[in-house]
């Protein structure tokens, strides 16, 4: 199945696909202090080689059918705002569906996560993606990520467990959704 959401819209966004060319405008975000921290990279990495793990791994995604992250385009001003996507990734042991996002500093606190991540989040319950999942979405965060957990829980999801990884001495934490939540959510609206 794919997961790729090339061609969907948020409010005031579009999403395509991650090119090789936009390397130099994703730098930034691994200028900032904690970003790579919150992200799960390894300390000690130069801006240039952080940016590279993740091209490395959004194009292994691309290819290996394992979901990605879509860049986000601003619908007016085409300016590359950030990414999110639908990641399929192992949870504590199982395979979940991840609903993620990072956006560039320039846009923080503009609410381009909170519009991505729900989008994200109907899409994948409309579209049934979350059926091989158990039935569920999550996000995987950062215990210090305070905008990410704030996006999370905008997206209707609590906190179900600590992430167990072993090889990172960072704490994450899994937020997650359930269809049956998801529904009554959209009864609420």
């Amino acid at each position: 199945m794919n997961y790729l959401l090339k061609g969907e819209k948020t409010l005031r966004t579009t999403f395509r696909l991650l090119k090789k060319e936009d390397f130099v405008t994703w730098l930034p975000i691994f200028k900032e202090k904690d970003t790579a921290r919150f992200l799960g990279m390894k300390a000690g990495l130069t801006t240039e080689q952080k940016c590279n793990k993740w091209f490395e791994k959004a194009f292994w995604r691309y290819e290996n059918c394992s979901g990605g992250m879509n860049v986000m385009i601003h619908q007016e001003s085409k300016k590359f705002v950030g990414q999110t996507g639908l990641l399929i990734q192992k949870v504590n042991g199982l395979r979940r569906l991840e609903v993620g996002y990072s956006i560039l500093p320039e846009f923080w606190n503009q609410g381009y996560a909170k519009e991505a991540a729900a989008r994200l989040r109907d899409i994948a319950f409309e579209k049934a993606y979350d059926k091989d999942f158990g039935n569920s979405l999550v996000s995987v965060i950062h215990e210090e990520n305070t905008g990410s957990i704030q996006v999370a829980l905008y997206n209707g999801m609590t906190l179900e467990a600590p992430l167990k990884d072993d090889s990172n001495p960072e704490r994450f934490f899994v937020y997650s959704i359930s269809r049956e939540e998801w529904e009554g959510l959209k009864n609420d609206r």
